[in-house]
């Protein structure tokens, strides 16, 4: 599903004005870049745009009211300085799956003003995405053996019947 479509479902007949929470999980994003998302989500305090593809937040709108934002397994590797200018309330922010090599990367947030008034700011990174990415192949393989006890069970219904 592409994410200006999800977008829609996911505001379930409200404006946007009113969204709180914006939940863009597995959804895909063209080019790897936002789209859908504008300046109207103004009282917009979560947004968790996980596995879309992601690779720039330039078309990041402005969200002031912004606190956590999750970012996680997409491929993103830079441009993280538009976070300080358009999401100023930052308090969370998870980059964990994604291609940032060095810590350079991630100096661009030290100049939001949240870090200058030296509140807390939890960044996310994880080294155990090994962890994660194994949950999932064990989701799948499970999914798998499932499709094939139910495929097994049907064909033992079918010869049941003829005999």
């Amino acid at each position: 599903m592409e994410m200006k479509k999800k977008i829609n479902l996911e505001l379930r007949n409200r404006s946007p004005e009113e969204v709180t929470e914006l939940v863009l999980d597995n959804c895909l994003c063209v080019n790897g870049e936002i789209e859908g998302l504008n300046d109207t989500f103004k009282e917009l305090e979560f947004l968790s745009m996980a596995n879309v593809e992601l690779s720039s937040l330039a078309r990041l709108p402005s969200l002031n009211k912004l606190r956590k934002l999750e970012l996680s397994d997409n491929i993103i590797s830079g441009g993280l300085e538009v976070l300080a200018e358009k999401c100023p309330n930052l308090t969370y922010l998870n980059l964990s799956g994604n291609k940032i090599k060095d810590l350079s990367t991630v100096e661009a947030l030290m100049e939001m003003k949240m870090m200058k008034r030296k509140r807390k700011m939890k960044l996310v990174h994880r080294k155990d995405m090994r962890k994660r990415r194994r949950k999932r192949r064990m989701r799948m393989r499970m999914k798998m053996k499932m499709k094939q006890v139910q495929s097994w069970e049907r064909e033992k219904r079918k010869w049941a019947s003829h005999t």
